[in-house]
């Protein structure tokens, strides 16, 4: 990989002149904060200098009374103690260790002086004890010292990290999905008890973390902005204002890094696309883009959630939404407002129903709460198709469920579930689509970062059609079960597959024959490429004949087993020339003399025919 500090020392004084703007400014906040990560050692020296400044001038008059003192030595003759003995008595007396009288017994004056000297040690202890027990308390100390041990940990890290800023629930969920994967991540958040909840998680990786406000640029910087191995930012806190500090520093500090920043706000949504177009996750835009989705494609919606809720997600069902009717959308919020509009893109009749007085006028919108049978009367309830609870109210979601299903059972219910808590509520109430806001935006974050390959095949995907999208579902369900098992990417190139080189340079070389089990080639590989990037064009799903060229991008699903398995043909040119040929050759040098294997480069059409092993 090279030397990390002439890396460093590069990217610091590049020759482009704004780049080295960006960089020196970097550099300038990471070392400002670093600066004040460092700061533990003097603000001790400087909370503890009384103390300390008593302990020594009470030792130092005693060590200089027992050298002034006369003591008598054992021939009854005067005898003044050296200033090394005075110190050595001192210092096992101050302690509580107590040796004796030495070098000679000591006479009653030294005995006074001594018991005076003991008495004002114990209170020179007494009182630097009780200041240490003071600053180890004091939240500014244990503050500058968490920042310290916070920044070591950061610039430890040597793979690629990121940076999550906000650990509520959709950052523990983004974390978890990201350990699953062997990622590392770095987490900023306000809250002290989410920092420290980050230590009882189970992540297979030490996870640093530390409570802090994400909008202060120092901060990131400590937080890793100007680390070389920090690969993004997600901004996930429930401030927009502070999300929008977030990608204006990332932007202004590190505009290479991609940022992600969760948003409701149409106006903040603008705000952040002036600083590098970042990618922005509303999650209630993205339930209406979903529910549309669901309307004209239940399959293709299928495999979307499947995918997007990482390895180890269970098959959702298979919903079948009314495609027609009218809509009841209770609660004229933010999200009531994007379903509204999206339901009539749709073509559907929507009526709304909201309990205050909105700000913007509709023809068809009923005022009053949506869970009383009267006003569920005059909204018509039983020619309804469709109901959405889309208040920031849980048990006002639940009420409206409850009373809809009561009053018509046959209608579609979508609810908006607010805290993590309700959770069990609304699943014992059976819905038939759930919007859970930090869900969908830790999903899509993870569909974004995870890899670039899962999010354009989760873009392109839904073109295809709702039969191709079903028989997606029906290939990776035989595949992996109920159960999403891996997601991983290949690049076939001459570093990540050096045993595929003469095969990628010839004219045959099939998709199907690459994925077959190294022990028998007859056997398939619990494998499935769902897509296939070459230069910038997109092919999902290919079949077995597909013919594969040097520099693809493959996006496969399937077993951790046949990754590893995939790993070991991608490297090893013997295991490649079996599955092409159906001819096994010895790996080591040892076997191939004793076999009398030819020794060839590459392996091709016309090499060279190899004994069986």
């Amino acid at each position: 990989m090279g030397n990390p500090l002439l890396a460093f020392w590069k990217t610091i004084f590049t020759t482009d002149e704004d780049d080295r703007r960006i960089r020196r400014a970097t550099f300038r906040v990471a070392a400002n904060s670093a600066a004040q990560a460092s700061a533990t050692i003097f603000l001790i020296l400087r909370r503890m200098r009384a103390p300390l400044i008593v302990l020594i001038v009470i030792f130092s008059v005693s060590v200089l009374g027992l050298t002034v003192i006369p003591g008598q030595d054992a021939d009854g003759d005067p005898l003044r103690m050296g200033f090394f003995d005075a110190f050595y008595v001192m210092s096992y007396t101050a302690t509580t260790i107590g040796f004796g009288e030495i070098p000679y017994p000591f006479t009653y004056n030294q005995r006074m002086w001594v018991t005076i000297s003991i008495y004002l040690t114990v209170i020179g202890w007494a009182y630097a004890i009780g200041s240490l027990l003071a600053l180890l308390q004091d939240r500014a100390f244990r503050s500058a010292l968490a920042l310290q041990h916070f920044s070591r940990k950061v610039a430890r890290l040597r793979e690629p990290f990121l940076l999550i800023a906000g650990y509520g629930r959709t950052g523990e969920l983004l974390g978890h999905s990201f350990d699953a994967l062997g990622r590392r991540f770095v987490v900023l958040d306000r809250d002290n008890e989410r920092i420290d909840g980050l230590e009882l998680d189970s992540y297979h990786a030490d996870v640093p973390g530390l409570t802090a406000d994400a909008r202060d640029p120092g901060h990131l910087a400590v937080a890793g902005l100007g680390h070389a191995c920090c690969e993004a930012v997600v901004a996930l806190t429930d401030d927009e204002e502070a999300n929008l500090a977030i990608v204006m520093a990332a932007a202004l500090l590190r505009p290479d890094l991609p940022v992600i920043a969760r948003v409701t706000s149409r106006t903040i949504a603008e705000r952040m696309q002036a600083f590098g177009s970042p990618a922005t996750v509303n999650p209630f835009d993205r339930f209406g883009d979903h529910l549309r989705l669901a309307l004209r494609a239940p399959a293709s919606y299928q495999l979307l959630t499947w995918l997007e809720s990482g390895p180890g997600a269970a098959l959702p069902e298979r919903g079948s939404p009314p495609r027609s009717g009218r809509w009841i959308v209770c609660g004229y919020g933010r999200l009531g407002r994007e379903l509204t509009n999206d339901l009539r893109a749709e073509g559907l009749e929507v009526t709304v129903i909201e309990s205050g007085r909105p700000d913007v006028e509709d023809a068809d919108l009923l005022v009053g709460d949506g869970s009383d049978p009267w006003v569920l009367a005059q909204a018509d309830l039983d020619r309804a198709v469709g109901l959405v609870a889309g208040t920031d109210n849980d048990t006002t979601n639940l009420s409206l469920v409850a009373a809809a299903r009561r009053s018509n059972p046959a209608l579609f219910l979508a609810a908006r579930q607010n805290r993590a808590a309700s959770a069990p509520l609304f699943a014992a109430m059976e819905v038939d689509a759930l919007l859970v806001p930090t869900e969908v935006v830790a999903h899509e974050v993870y569909a974004q970062l995870s890899t670039p390959l899962l999010w354009r095949f989760l873009r392109d995907m839904p073109a295809q059609g709702d039969e191709w999208a079903a028989t997606i579902v029906d290939r990776l369900k035989g595949l992996c079960g109920t159960h999403l098992q891996a997601l991983w990417k290949v690049r076939l190139t001459a570093q990540e597959a050096p045993a595929l080189g003469w095969w990628l340079d010839g004219d045959d070389a099939r998709l199907g024959q690459l994925l077959r089990n190294p022990e028998d080639r007859d056997e398939p590989l619990h494998a499935f490429v769902l897509l296939v990037m070459r230069d910038r064009e997109v092919i999902l799903a290919p079949e077995d004949d597909f013919v594969l060229r040097p520099g693809d991008e493959l996006l496969l699903g399937g077993w951790a087993a046949a990754r590893r398995a995939l790993d070991t043909i991608l490297l090893v040119p013997g295991v490649l020339e079996y599955l092409v040929t159906g001819t096994r050759v010895p790996s080591s040098w040892i076997w191939r003399k004793l076999t009398g294997t030819p020794e060839t480069a590459r392996r091709g059409p016309d090499a060279a025919p190899a004994r069986r092993a």
